[in-house]
């Protein structure tokens, strides 16, 4: 009986050192560069003989859970390299590996992007005269009344009967207001965005932008929250209109 419970208990350690082989896990971190250990490679895949993955993001770092007993192999652009052991990774939180890969890197260019604030405050300035003027008034004409009389500001007053030029002025004032609420429409309701969150590309990315374009008092005082839940909603009211069209035919 005892050789009997001493053979179950080894087993059963057996048992436990396998079971525990195989589903312990830890983490293993790292970054990828190319050639020279300089430049970090962005979207090479982190694999495992377990099927797990991952890729590197634009600094080419990884992280990724594995089992003791895995091996791991990176790819990039159809080419992969060795499989390397977790047991036999000196250091699992910065496992870093360059690859043989040929990347063009090309000297340091200072790219500004299109800022809707600056561009706006530009064109206040180019048109400074339009988004100031004021429509001339009595208390504009009248600078001051005294018991000798009042001063009139005589400007004021050729402007005031200036008709042609008065309505020109505000018309063109008006057109710049509403091309800069318009800019403000496309500063936070981009192509980009609604590509991101619909998945519309070609014609019906720009069919569907030209439909449910946002008025600009919704897009100035929504969130970016407000104005992505707008987005979603109204592509769920596109796709429904899109298939009352399919069954109508």
């Amino acid at each position: 009986m005892r050789a009997l419970s001493k053979i179950a208990f080894l087993l059963y350690c057996c048992f436990c050192l396998i079971n525990y082989s195989t589903y312990s896990q830890t983490l293993v971190s790292g970054k990828v560069f190319e050639s020279t250990g300089m430049y970090p490679l962005e979207a090479v895949s982190v694999l495992t003989t377990s099927g797990k993955g991952t890729v590197t993001n634009f600094q080419g770092a990884y992280s990724l859970t594995v089992r003791d007993n895995d091996s791991i192999w990176f790819s990039y652009l159809g080419k992969a390299t060795m499989k390397f052991p977790v047991k036999e990774i000196f250091n699992l939180r910065a496992f870093d590996i360059s690859l043989q890969t040929s990347t063009t890197v090309l000297k340091e260019v200072k790219v500004y992007p299109s800022n809707y604030r600056y561009d706006s405050i530009q064109n206040r300035a180019d048109y400074d005269r339009a988004f100031e003027y004021k429509k001339p008034t009595i208390g504009s004409i009248i600078t001051s009344v005294s018991i000798t009389g009042i001063t009139v500001d005589m400007d004021e007053l050729i402007r005031a009967f200036q008709y042609r030029k008065k309505r020109n002025m505000l018309a063109f004032q008006q057109r710049l207001i509403l091309q800069e609420h318009d800019k403000y429409v496309d500063h936070r309701f981009t192509k980009a965005l609604v590509r991101k969150l619909t998945g519309l590309d070609s014609c019906q990315l720009d069919t569907f932008m030209l439909t449910t374009r946002p008025a600009y008092e919704f897009v100035l005082t929504s969130s970016d929250y407000d104005l992505r839940n707008y987005i979603l909603t109204s592509y769920e009211h596109y796709k429904m209109a899109g298939e009352h069209v399919k069954k109508d035919h």
